[in-house]
């Protein structure tokens, strides 16, 4: 990549959300994305190699107990792609980066830890507290 994104890091002492740090987010993004999609066709091989007419019930329960777990985990991957999804959507509108409640930047080691975030580490914490209060009553 003319960036040269593999040994970039984004930095504190350049403009936010500068063309680097966006191209280096959206390869983050789509790296990501290819590794849950690629876990995803080696799960349904997987699933659709496994026989599950074993002949011992507890074989079987064992066997169907693993598919469903399997299958959640994929369910989860599912969501999250599509989260990944928007932020990239959000990368293509001049969006991304941004606290979707207050509309400040979202720290860069925020983002490089989670790159689907879409609020600063403020705002979740009190998106956090209220959905915590709701849960008490």
């Amino acid at each position: 990549m003319a960036t040269g994104t593999k040994e970039y890091m984004p930095s504190d002492n350049e403009e936010f959300m500068n063309e680097r740090q966006l191209a280096y987010f959206r390869e983050k993004l789509i790296s990501w994305r290819s590794e849950i999609q690629k876990e995803s066709a080696e799960t349904v091989e997987s699933l659709q190699e496994h026989n599950l007419n074993a002949p011992d019930l507890a074989d079987r329960a064992t066997s169907e107990s693993s598919r469903s777990i399997e299958l959640r985990a994929r369910d989860r991957q599912r969501k999250l792609v599509s989260k990944i999804n928007q932020a990239i959507k959000r990368i293509d509108d001049g969006e991304y980066g941004y606290c979707e409640d207050t509309g400040e930047p979202i720290s860069l080691q925020r983002l490089d830890a989670r790159p689907i975030a879409t609020l600063s580490l403020e705002a979740q914490e009190r998106h956090e507290r209220r959905e915590k209060v709701y849960r008490d009553d």
